[in-house]
């Protein structure tokens, strides 16, 4: 099947799937997000144990996610895993310190004789859900604005800067863009809560959230994405693949793929949709829509950034190092051999959905959180 494909058709398919996976690993970050609400809406201990042990039931899903996008990337673009994260490694291993700090947290916040406190794991809660985000967001923005790395011909690459990675933080849309991400975790920790914890006052609170900064986001997201459509972009030539600078790509992307430009679109509005029926209709499932509508512009954001002849990580200190979905893949063997692997995505998806549905088959209350002696 997957070995009468074109090289390129598999380097595309193989893109999708790391948009795809991209796309649910942002809709599980409502984890980290709700980690940073702990003290805003649990005003009392019994109320930060009720939140912890909604997420606690749901973050190693996301680190499944994670580790699932983490995978496809190595396996399908290995000239980019190893740029990226073997030259810009102070951010990556920045992100991994906070992602460990989080499963510590979450396995010995409640355990007896706990010498450093519940608060001190609260704590690594806190930097997980927004230092941990926010990183991870500045970390993707550099897909558009570029880093410091000179790939050689022997497809070896080296990062030119001696802050590793860290100068991202320097780059107003890279922390615009995590800042963006961060705040988008806080809305869908807050959607969640209402659909997973059965107390009025913890939702009444997790709404008023969605009330005020849903407009943080939205300033955030109208930045984002305005300065996307209207940045410069790296195009490279199919035939010579010479990568050159083209005003205006992404937007030119966009406008060559009007699918993913209504994907997108739709993705948006499905978002405020979910925010509007927690918040007006007052009703408890717009996680749902707003999920499939983080998926939806997430993978077309993906889509615009490696399509259409789209330099997806441009170098900023040798044009012609800018790796493209070509020149950073596998070789054909690799990607026809990992396709067939690919095909057990959607059993570990039902995995999850299986998992989902027995934890959440009724609300979590604080009555079960106390009766229960393993709680996080």
């Amino acid at each position: 099947m997957f070995s009468s494909l074109s090289y390129l058709t598999l380097q595309e398919y193989w893109w999708f799937l790391v948009a795809l996976l991209g796309g649910l690993f942002v809709f599980m970050t409502f984890v980290q997000g709700g980690q940073t609400l702990l003290y805003t809406l649990g005003k009392s201990e019994e109320k930060r144990d009720l939140i912890v042990n909604a997420l606690g039931r749901k973050w190693e899903l996301g680190f499944t996610m994670l580790v699932m996008f983490g995978g496809a990337l190595f396996a399908a673009f290995p000239l980019f895993y190893a740029t990226s994260f073997g030259g810009a490694y102070y951010v990556w291993m920045a992100i991994l310190f906070c992602f460990i700090l989080q499963a510590v947290a979450y396995e010995y916040r409640k355990k007896p004789d706990n010498v450093f406190g519940e608060k001190t794991y609260e704590i690594f809660l806190f930097i997980n859900g927004s230092l941990g985000i926010i990183l991870i967001g500045t970390a993707l923005g550099t897909l558009f604005t570029g880093g410091n790395f000179i790939v050689s011909e022997e497809h070896l690459s080296h990062w030119t800067k001696s802050t590793y990675g860290l100068e991202a933080v320097l780059n107003f849309f890279n922390v615009a863009f995590g800042f963006m991400l961060f705040f988008l975790s806080r809305l869908l920790g807050a959607m969640y809560f209402i659909n997973a914890i059965d107390d009025e006052e913890i939702t009444n609170r997790a709404r008023t959230v969605l009330k005020y900064e849903t407009f943080i986001f939205l300033i955030l997201f109208i930045y984002v994405v305005g300065d996307i459509l209207f940045m410069k972009g790296y195009n490279y030539n199919p035939i010579t693949k010479i990568v050159n600078i083209e005003n205006f790509k992404y937007l030119h992307n966009f406008m060559a793929m009007p699918v993913v430009a209504i994907s997108a679109v739709l993705g948006a509005l499905l978002l405020l949709c979910g925010i509007c029926l927690d918040v007006v209709k007052k009703i408890d499932k717009g996680i749902w829509p707003a999920g499939l509508g983080v998926i939806l512009v997430v993978v077309s954001l993906f889509l615009v950034l490696g399509y259409n002849h789209t330099a997806f990580y441009p170098s900023l200190a040798n044009l012609q190092s800018s790796l493209t979905i070509e020149n950073s893949s596998g070789s054909k063997y690799t990607l026809i051999a990992m396709s067939y692997v690919s095909l057990m995505i959607p059993f570990v998806l039902g995995y999850i959905i299986v998992v989902w549905r027995a934890m959440n088959k009724k609300k979590v209350t604080v009555d079960e959180i106390k009766n229960d002696p393993h709680h996080y």
